[in-house]
């Protein structure tokens, strides 16, 4: 082989060299410091006021109503968080409602949120995915109660 030809394979060697480099400085870097997330979807807000009467009497939520998002199998089996109106973000970041020791979980992985009605499950661009049985999640979507989200090894359902 010629002197040229030599010289640019190690050329492309170094090439592809370096843009591995690159991008596992970038995974370490998203690891770490994780992603910016997109705001939660906000619930339209009702001009209409419902009457003071109904919301005195109504202290507890009404049936067939997740109360809880409950780590149901994993690292952090038992673990739980009373569900509210503000979105509930799980993964191994500080900032996490409930943090995960699950190495297969990113640091900002998944968030629950409400519209008032109903509860959706929304990946925030996590590395290894979030599941619902075998179909993996790309945008928010619906979940109800006993409803098994699964992020890394670790499975969550909404609970009573």
């Amino acid at each position: 082989m010629s002197e040229l030809t030599l010289t640019l394979i190690k050329l492309g060697f170094l090439a592809v060299l370096w843009l591995f480099v690159l991008s596992a400085v970038s995974v370490i870097r998203s690891d770490i410091f994780g992603t910016k997330a997109p705001a939660a979807p906000r619930p339209a807000k009702n001009k209409q006021k419902a009457p003071a009467k109904s919301k005195a009497k109504s202290r507890k939520a009404p049936r067939g109503v997740p109360t809880k998002l409950q780590v149901v199998s994993g690292p952090n089996a038992g673990q739980s968080v009373p569900l509210g109106d503000k979105p509930i973000l799980l993964g191994r970041g500080t900032d996490a409602a409930i943090r995960l020791d699950d190495d297969y979980v990113s640091t900002r992985h998944a968030r629950f949120a409400t519209n008032g009605e109903q509860w959706f499950v929304e990946d925030l661009g996590s590395t290894n995915g979030t599941y619902l049985g075998s179909q993996r999640i790309t945008s928010p979507v619906p979940i109800g109660l006993g409803i098994a989200v699964r992020l890394g090894k670790t499975i969550v359902e909404l609970q009573k």
